[in-house]
């Protein structure tokens, strides 16, 4: 009997995802609209009848815009979620999840593998001088022998008005160490620099403008008594007397190159442990000519040893900082995710953090609104499922996070989670007027409380302690990062944001409001939202149109006045 299946191929919108052991749900999705300046994404999902390789994969547009081509691949999961998930996933099952976006050689082609569906992930970046109108944009697959196996043809409307810059500050946190780990190259050594800002650039691309600092290596997921590698930004030498001398040379060299790559704010490194404040995280010195540890895990925090440490290296810092004009663009963390009975270790450590920084703001994130309201934290940074008591405090400039315990009913980013549930965080964030959103895992490749470093492509869970999808963004690739699905469509959702404030500054904000809950039977919040793409895809839409429309009036009436 002769085989019936044909080479077949779908355009899919970017939230979909393809696995290779289920038929296609979603139906085709050829066109759409995008702002000048905007990244738009689509996918192309193939099915060859048989093993098929290479498979070439080309794309020809009658735009101008930079159009990128590459494969969705596969990542194993042996812990896709927490036990007591809601039912706003795809699968709950280990096995392979679409993750990485893998760079697609000319010569090797993709592959079909027999009737696995599998998919091209097609990245359009539009310049903000990019012309407004009606673009089409065709992938093509053929053999090795030139055969033409299958295109698909994707209508893209370009709108005239410009995406606004972000302003919304964002930071997904930067393990130094882990790219030290993962490359095995010495910690800020050329090499080693020369990662760091090839990871940066493509974090700022995603509307990173913050990044974590290691003034000191951060005490962040580290066994207790236990150490990571260091990644210490500040000399420190310490003198026989106990006073200490502060060298800056590598974080000027941080700063620079963080300007280079438009990064906007730096987050200092929390100078006391997680989950409570205790101690001091690791500082080394250089005392009596040797380099060794002189503070941590055994190192009581609220002992006279650090606090005199502090009293000198803070205001050495200030100095510093002032000195280059950074007061701007500074931020400062005490603990990361103190409890409620770790209170009077916070305080102590907020007021001597406080007495020192001035009007440097500090952020940490945390639960309890009581450390915002006895004044221990001015920037509290609420999980999205903790932080309807800071938004009825109208806290000014909130902030909110999510993690690996944020998956009931809120939006995250897990390899299970439907990317709608990811790019949903846009529009919330837009409605709550949220100023910063914060995430731990831009790069962790360490198993929980970092015993051993991972490989991220056959690790994905943080040693089975984490759902996958939570611990990173980005895979580690021989010239640099590789992205994931989760890390565009997070993206997605952060100019979804821009759009909204582009349309808000023409039509008001009530218009907006209005526009966005159109249709819904409650009213939009971080917990209650439609879990359907279609609806986040139709809203973007809506907003794309009365963008173009109150611009075209808004040109009228200049016409006029003119």
């Amino acid at each position: 009997m002769q085989d019936v299946f044909v080479f077949e191929t779908q355009c899919l919108h970017s939230l979909v995802k393809v696995f290779p052991d289920e038929e296609l749900r979603d139906g085709s999705y050829t066109r759409g609209s995008a702002l000048r300046g905007e990244t738009f994404d689509f996918q192309v999902a193939y099915r060859a009848p048989a093993l098929t390789k290479p498979i070439r994969v080309s794309v020809t547009s009658t735009s101008q815009a930079a159009i990128t081509l590459r494969e969705v691949g596969l990542a194993p999961s042996e812990l896709p979620c927490q036990r007591r998930h809601d039912d706003n996933v795809l699968r709950v099952t280990p096995g392979l999840y679409p993750d990485p976006l893998l760079p697609i050689d000319e010569e090797q082609g993709i592959v079909g593998i027999h009737y696995q569906w599998r998919a091209v992930w097609i990245t359009v970046e539009l310049a903000e001088e990019t012309p407004a109108g009606e673009y089409d944009i065709t992938v093509k697959f053929a053999a090795m022998t030139g055969e033409m196996l299958g295109e698909e043809s994707f209508h893209l409307e370009v709108i005239s008005a410009v995406l606004p810059p972000q302003t919304l500050i964002h930071t997904e946190w930067f393990h130094a160490d882990c790219l030290a780990n993962y490359y095995g190259v010495q910690v800020f050594s050329d090499e080693h620099w020369g990662l760091i800002e090839l990871y940066l650039l493509t974090a700022v691309r995603h509307g990173m403008n913050m990044v974590l600092t290691p003034h000191f290596t951060p005490p962040l997921d580290t066994q207790v008594g236990g150490e990571r590698l260091t990644v210490q930004l500040v000399d420190v030498r310490k003198e026989a007397d106990g006073t200490y001398e502060f060298g800056f040379g590598r974080l000027v060299r941080w700063i620079e190159l963080c300007d280079r790559v438009g990064i906007r704010y730096f987050e200092f490194s929390h100078l006391f442990t997680q989950w409570g404040a205790k101690h001091a995280p690791k500082v080394v010195a250089e005392e009596r000519g040797e380099l060794r540890r002189i503070f941590g895990w055994d190192t009581d925090a609220t002992g006279e040893a650090y606090k005199s440490f502090l009293n000198q290296y803070l205001p050495a810092l200030m100095v510093f900082l002032r000195e280059r004009g950074l007061e701007n663009r500074c931020y400062f963390h005490i603990s990361d995710e103190p409890l409620f009975e770790h209170m009077p270790w916070y305080r102590s450590a907020s007021e001597l953090m406080q007495a020192h920084l001035g009007n440097f703001p500090i952020i940490d994130a945390l639960t309890n609104v009581e450390y915002y309201e006895q004044g221990l934290v001015k920037g509290p940074i609420p999980a999205n499922d903790h932080i309807g008591p800071f938004l009825e405090r109208q806290v000014p400039e909130l902030w909110t996070y999510y993690c690996c315990v944020q998956y009931r009913q809120v939006s995250n980013r897990f390899f299970n989670m439907p990317s709608a549930r990811n790019r949903v965080i846009g529009v919330q964030l837009y409605k709550f007027q949220i100023a910063g959103f914060l995430h731990w895992g831009y790069n962790f490749w360490n198993t929980q409380y970092s015993l051993q470093a991972i490989d991220p492509y056959r690790v994905t869970d943080a040693g089975r302690s984490f759902p996958s999808g939570d611990a990173f963004l980005v895979y580690p690739g021989e010239e640099g990062p590789v992205e994931s699905i989760r890390m565009e469509v997070f993206y997605e959702g952060l100019q979804d944001l821009r759009a909204l404030q582009l349309l808000e500054s023409l039509v008001g904000r009530e218009q907006v409001l209005t526009l966005i809950e159109e249709g819904l039977t409650e009213p939009l919040s971080f917990s209650q939202f439609p879990s359907d793409a279609e609806w986040l895809l139709g809203l973007r839409e809506r907003v794309n149109r009365a963008i173009s429309g109150a611009s075209a009036s808004e040109s009228t009436k200049r016409g006029r006045l003119s």
